[in-house]
């Protein structure tokens, strides 16, 4: 089977060897995108979290046949260049909310997604907004840090 879909804004092809194929692995595998972590594989912990037409899903919960003819972005799509980080992605190094870095790249992308729904969140809002995303390092304060000062940016 071959799927076709836009990814960060260039179109991509991937031949699937099944059907059963999740969305990370394509991904990771066969598109060469390593940015969406491969953590639990049930959607619990959200590093594998991207917009899948503006919407974001764990890509580990999405069958890859499932986005034929999608548009998806993933935490590398952010960045307007590779010498430039997205202003949600410079705030969490400005805030030092980088530890291990294997959360980072889905919390970026919960931060993008409220954000763009929500330019100036409360603390409640941030709070829910990053809910489905795990970090074993940090005590959640700096990331909450990073939030805000995205929010100020933008």
């Amino acid at each position: 089977m071959r799927l076709t879909c836009t990814v960060n804004g260039e179109r991509h092809q991937a031949d699937l060897d099944w059907e059963g194929e999740s969305l990370l692995y394509v991904l990771r595998e066969r598109l060469g995108l390593p940015g969406s972590k491969n953590a639990c594989e049930q959607g619990e912990c959200g590093s594998c979290s991207v917009l899948l037409d503006g919407v974001l899903v764990c890509a580990c919960l999405v069958l890859a046949a499932q986005v034929e003819g999608a548009e998806l972005i993933t935490v590398e799509g952010l960045a307007p260049d590779d010498d430039t980080l997205d202003p949600v992605q410079q705030a969490y190094v400005d805030a030092g909310a980088v530890q291990c870095g294997f959360c980072t790249p889905g919390l970026i992308m919960a931060t993008h997604d409220l954000l763009s729904r929500s330019p100036h969140p409360d603390d409640a809002e941030i709070r829910e907004a990053l809910a489905g995303n795990l970090c074993r390092c940090t005590g959640y304060e700096k990331i909450i840090d990073a939030v805000r000062l995205a929010a100020e940016a933008r």
